[in-house]
């Protein structure tokens, strides 16, 4: 009776006390909270714990299970098992906290930055720093659990004697793989692109979706990812049309015949862009920039809060300059010119 009555005891109990230290820095983490509602840490760290509830309980069963010699003759297998459980609960309970601190910090600084591409800054190098943490945790936390076995103990002790050459050959086969890393932690703290960017990468315009330590994925205005390494951006030149601010300087061409007139023109694009939501106010003008023996070259330039409203803008002038012309002046549009071939006169012979 007292084998069966034991484990129940020792599981009851350990079960009981981690459900009420739990409760307890629930309730606490809750009532810091509502003091402290500027804070979102307290009300995101009780988001862990369900994690705490496994650590404590896992901590206490080990604890408990060896006083209490539970398993006499599995008494080994079992703390190893429990070892092992609590090693992964801790780990789950890092991130977890670890998770609550990134996000607390980044929406605190988002509400505060008067700057939103400061704030996408700063979004970017608190995500590279935490996939780099969670990196390390995981790996930390799974050569402990292998090293609980001893023959992974003896694996490793016999592996000592060649370790410099297998540091070398493992060097040279991560230098990609450092390469990259090292270039995420020049892209987060060198400001280099940022979360939320608009970019033009070999042609392709898109906004960077994510950024991780080896890779970055850009999401095109066609809705496709393009994923490459993050070390492309500190080798290769790319534009980032987001940095210094979102606002954009773009330009109509239009090629026209000579006869087009270029004052009313001119006059027309201005009630266009003036006329249109996507103007910001600042800039806009129209040129005559090149000529050809059948046809000029005009450009018009207009500036935009942002690239979405550039675009439209650019589209928009277009349309409503040509519309206008074909319907004002169409003789100003470009075509074939083609004349009567004149006679040719006949000679004294003929």
């Amino acid at each position: 009776m007292e084998d069966v009555l034991r484990p129940v005891i020792v599981f009851g109990g350990a079960i009981t006390l981690a459900y009420l230290v739990a409760w307890a820095v629930d309730h606490l983490l809750q009532r810091i909270d509502t003091r402290r509602p500027e804070t979102p840490l307290w009300g995101l760290l009780r988001k862990g714990r369900l994690p705490l509830i496994a650590v404590v309980f896992v901590a206490l069963l080990n604890g408990f299970s060896s006083s209490a010699h539970i398993a006499r003759g599995h008494q080994e297998t079992i703390n190893l098992w429990l070892r092992i459980v609590l090693i992964g609960a801790a780990a789950w309970l890092a991130l977890r906290v670890l998770a609550a601190v990134v996000e607390a910090v980044a929406s605190r600084y988002a509400g505060v930055a008067s700057d939103a591409a400061r704030a996408r800054r700063v979004r970017t190098q608190l995500t590279l720093i935490q996939r780099l943490v969670t990196a390390i945790v995981t790996v930390i936390a799974a050569a402990s659990i292998l090293l609980q076995f001893p023959a992974m103990k003896t694996f490793g002790t016999s592996m000592l004697a060649s370790a410099g050459v297998l540091g070398i050959v493992a060097g040279i086969a991560a230098q990609s793989t450092l390469g990259n890393l090292f270039a995420g932690l020049s892209i987060a703290f060198g400001d280099m692109v940022r979360i939320g960017d608009e970019v033009v990468i070999d042609g392709e315009f898109g906004t960077v979706d994510e950024i991780t330590v080896s890779y970055l994925v850009v999401l095109t205005w066609d809705e496709r990812r393009i994923t490459m390494p993050v070390s492309y951006f500190t080798s290769k030149p790319f534009e980032n049309w987001s940095r210094g601010g979102p606002q954009l300087t773009g330009t109509v061409f239009l090629q026209l015949d000579h006869t087009a007139p270029i004052e009313e023109l001119r006059a027309r694009t201005g009630e266009v862009v003036r006329a249109s939501d996507n103007w910001d106010g600042r800039l806009w003008s129209l040129v005559v920039t090149d000529s050809t023996p059948t046809t000029i070259e005009v450009r018009a330039v207009v500036t935009a809060r942002t690239s979405g409203d550039l675009w439209t803008l650019r589209c928009t002038v277009r349309e409503e300059l040509l519309t206008w012309l074909r319907e004002k002046h169409p003789y100003a549009l470009p075509g074939i010119r083609y004349s009567a071939a004149e006679p040719t006169p006949l000679s004294k012979s003929e």
